[in-house]
């Protein structure tokens, strides 16, 4: 089943600036999807018009093979943008956490397990009963993140995910998010790091900065294409580049992907 499918979706600024020009989108539901660009492509204007954050100004969306709004979808469809204090307005974390899940009705004692687990994940225990707006930035993400995930949506729209949190944090956030992909989430994730792209998604939308998709394919496809990816104002990831530079047919992705082949 499609998960989101987008036509010919347009979008422009109040400004007059085009950012989405024409572009299409099918993801299919269980997939892991990476919307790749520059700053500028217009990646987290593509994320918050596919999760009916913003209406285009043309074009359609359809979710899950309906014509349901996603406005009536947030049980199972949910965003997370950029800026993390969108989603922190409650006087705690906890609040914030417990909020979503309040919406739906879930009862009190479920709600309650699935904070814990999350603060568990996500490293949130001693943070729970702050004022949000006391929290870094790097907090501040991971607390979004869990009032996020606090619905179990089953597709889930990332911008940047770990922008701004620290090696270790970073690290459990992309095991939350390999468990929610082997639990069958579909997850759609926005950024401009080559070097995330194969920690996150099977496969690519790569975005110029005229706000059209120029390539569609799995991950190794486009993230070994070098003069694409330069084109666009992008390095490939630097075990790509390093293996260019030794002349090697071979395209590792990863450092863990160099190692296994050096062995």
């Amino acid at each position: 089943m499609t998960a989101i499918e987008a036509r010919d979706l347009r979008y422009a600024y109040p400004d007059g600036t085009l950012a989405l020009d024409g572009v299409d989108v099918s993801i299919d539901c269980g997939e892991r999807v990476a919307l790749l660009g520059p700053n500028g492509a217009g990646k987290s204007t593509l994320l918050q018009v596919l999760g009916g954050v913003l209406d285009p100004d043309s074009g359609e969306r359809r979710y899950f093979g309906t014509d349901a709004p996603a406005d009536e979808l947030r049980d199972r469809l949910t965003v997370l943008t950029q800026d993390p204090a969108e989603y922190l307005f409650n006087p705690t974390v906890r609040e914030d956490v417990e909020y979503g899940p309040a919406q739906l009705d879930i009862p009190p004692a479920e709600a309650d397990e699935r904070v814990a687990r999350l603060a568990d994940r996500l490293g949130l225990e001693a943070l729970l009963d702050k004022p949000p707006f006391r929290l870094s930035g790097g907090e501040q993400r991971r607390a979004a993140l869990a009032s996020a995930l606090a619905v179990e949506p089953d597709v889930l729209l990332l911008d940047e995910p770990v922008s701004n949190v620290d090696a270790t944090h970073r690290a459990a956030i992309l095991d939350v998010l390999d468990e929610l992909a082997a639990a069958g989430v579909t997850l759609v994730v926005s950024t401009p790091d080559t070097e995330l792209v194969p920690r996150v998604a099977d496969r690519v939308y790569l975005l110029d900065t005229e706000g059209s998709v120029i390539r569609v394919g799995p991950t190794r496809e486009v993230l070994t294409d070098r003069a694409l990816l330069e084109r666009c104002g992008l390095r490939p990831p630097q075990v790509v580049e390093l293996f260019d530079r030794l002349g090697r047919e071979e395209r590792p992705l990863t450092v863990t992907e160099a190692a296994d082949f050096f062995e």
